[in-house]
């Protein structure tokens, strides 16, 4: 039967470190019950997650998974009754949370005896988004796990877990990859060398970022952004209220995306600032259309604005109203960059 390779730790683009280490510890039989990936998202932490709950639950002597056995094959049908993944849910418009009756889900889960014997293996995705109960809830099965089970909790956003959490895991972390791994990524999936050139650069070592961009209108959003800071010295304050409310009805990830775009684009132009024919950019496709607003924003307004944009956009991760947020935002983004209108 023809295995499936896409449960190969090959299959995972870069981190080899983070792949050897992982492959000396199963092979070595001293994987800890509970792991904390940690790094920036996108970047691959959890496909290799499911590879290593693969090669635990896979009959394979030597710690790699097959891919050609029923326990392979039914992990990538979703089938696998010894693996249990959750991840955040969202209620209403509210921001998606793991919330605690989830948790209490996954560890009932994993006191079950294995069906195959091999152990149990619990994935907790963007494991920073759990509320505080549910973190306690986790903690007791966390620190005292019935039965022969792993843990895996993904995250990028490390600081976001209880001390108590990150204490009972043992990292292991993960960097941004390189532009030319995501250059060739793109490429497999005949994105255009230029617009894979462009994209690698925007997507900032994360390939789930590259795909999106290359694949969902990502560098339209992205001039979007540029367009935004074109206007808003000009921005009248009529114009405001309707912006807001138009921005304050899409998605709370959409808009996290253009914040992120808006951010890019801020540091690219006090990158320009020190060194005009400065390499290290992220949109190096649009270096005159940034170098044009040097004229326009001051060194000290671009600090501000970046500081705007960060908080804003953290604010996302609350129930917040998305209207009343951009209004906020866009009233003193205008004022700190000076508008004249």
């Amino acid at each position: 039967m023809e295995s499936d390779v896409s449960l190969r730790f090959e299959a995972v683009l870069g981190h080899a470190e983070q792949k050897a280490e992982l492959q000396m510890m199963l092979g070595e039989k001293r994987l800890p019950h509970a792991l904390l990936f940690t790094g920036p998202e996108g970047v691959g932490k959890r496909r290799l997650a499911y590879v290593l709950a693969a090669a635990l639950l896979c009959g394979a002597e030597d710690g790699r998974p097959c891919g050609a056995c029923s326990s392979c094959r039914a992990l990538h049908a979703g089938t696998n009754p010894d693996f249990c993944e959750t991840r955040p849910e969202r209620a209403g418009k509210s921001a998606a949370q793991i919330r605690i009756d989830q948790i209490r889900t996954i560890c009932a889960e994993a006191s079950r005896f294995s069906d195959a014997g091999r152990g149990r293996v619990i994935l907790i995705d963007d494991a920073d988004r759990m509320n505080e109960a549910a973190q306690n809830s986790l903690l007791k099965t966390l620190e005292e796990p019935a039965g022969q089970v792993t843990f895996i909790l993904v995250t990028s956003v490390r600081n976001a877990l209880l001390d108590t959490i990150r204490s009972r895991c043992i990292p292991i972390s993960f960097g941004a990859l390189s532009e030319t791994i995501l250059r060739e990524a793109l490429a497999a999936r005949n994105i255009p060398a230029a617009e894979a050139e462009a994209v690698a650069a925007l997507a900032d070592g994360s390939l789930g970022r590259a795909i999106r961009l290359a694949e969902g209108g990502g560098l339209a959003k992205r001039d979007a952004a540029l367009s935004f800071l074109e206007e808003l010295p000009v921005l009248a304050m009529e114009r405001i209220f309707p912006l807001a409310e138009a921005m304050g009805k899409g998605e709370r990830d959409a808009l996290s995306a253009w914040f992120s775009y808006v951010m890019m684009a801020l540091r690219d132009m006090l990158v320009l600032y020190e060194d005009g024919g400065s390499p290290l950019l992220y949109n190096k496709d649009v270096r005159e259309r940034l170098a044009a607003l040097l004229s326009i924003y001051s060194k000290a307004s671009l600090f501000d604005l970046l500081a705007l944009a960060c908080e804003a956009q953290k604010r996302l991760q609350a129930n917040v109203s998305l209207r009343l947020l951009m209004e906020g935002f866009l009233i003193r983004a205008r004022d700190r960059c000076g508008a004249s209108i």
